[in-house]
């Protein structure tokens, strides 16, 4: 649900939610030419620290653009700016939601606070994206 603030721009962002599966870590290497065994071999990932695949980060940040472009379309295309930190890994299997609110606002440009979090609550990415308001 959004609501506008006096600069028009909302204060919450609908969010955006995905169950990541690891079918979908196949494609995703496919389309970037990121076949790295820690994402798509389980026997090469048992022997990490984390145990078994993981997601590929961009993948996961995909989805705050996601949240962006369907909140803001041409305007976070084409003039958007995204800092984010990797908090966490994403496994197959966890459901991620990325969201945002309203951090500032201008006549000019918004900035949010952004984050996609599993199912369990924990922050996977944090940060912040700045979109322009005006024509």
């Amino acid at each position: 649900m959004s609501t506008s603030s006096v600069s028009g721009a909302p204060e919450t962002l609908t969010p955006v939610t995905h169950r990541v599966s690891q079918a979908q870590l196949v494609k995703y290497a496919d389309a970037s030419g990121d076949h790295n065994p820690l994402h798509l071999d389980v026997d090469f990932a048992a022997g990490t620290p984390y145990g078994k695949p993981i997601a590929h980060g961009m993948l996961v940040l995909a989805f705050v653009s996601e949240l962006l472009t369907k909140s803001f379309g041409r305007a976070w295309l084409c003039g958007g700016k995204l800092k984010t930190r990797f908090r966490a890994p994403v496994y197959p299997g966890d459901m991620v939601t990325a969201s945002g609110t309203l951090k500032s606002a201008t006549d000019a440009q918004a900035t949010y606070t952004v984050s996609v979090h599993n199912q369990g609550g924990e922050a996977v990415i944090t940060g912040e994206a700045t979109v322009p308001l005006a024509a």
